[in-house]
């Protein structure tokens, strides 16, 4: 996961969902809007003791249920486990297909241009 600013973390609250056991949080994930019509979802991670327990499955549909609700076409994620993905319905597809990130987000990481994170993509609100 990249590191974020205190000032990044607090502009985009909102966006998040966590997910507790006993007031522990053990999974975060968030949902933001890149474009009119297209989101992320980023930041997906949960504790690994805690891993193929169905909180990531959850965190991602609490984040697909907001994008239908905002009206998004699309949603994508940048992810080292495209297969998790895959099991809810998302795509591998070329980076290059998304541009808007590109520009918006990836352009300010560390490892642009060299990521290896895999970019998979789920239309909704068909």
């Amino acid at each position: 996961m990249l590191a974020r600013s205190l000032s990044e973390i607090y502009e985009n609250i909102r966006d998040y969902y966590v997910y507790e056991i006993n007031e522990e949080v053990v999974g975060c994930g968030a949902l933001h809007v890149v474009w009119e019509d297209l989101a992320e979802i980023l930041a997906l991670a949960v504790r690994p003791e805690l891993s193929r327990k169905g909180i990531g499955t959850k965190l991602v549909s609490a984040c697909l249920d907001d994008a239908k609700y905002f009206d998004m076409k699309e949603v994508f994620a940048l992810t080292y486990v495209p297969d998790f993905f895959a099991t809810l319905g998302f795509k591998v597809v070329d980076k290059n297909c998304l541009p808007r990130k590109i520009w918006s987000g990836c352009i300010r990481c560390s490892k642009f241009p060299d990521c290896s994170e895999i970019a998979v993509l789920k239309s909704i609100n068909s």
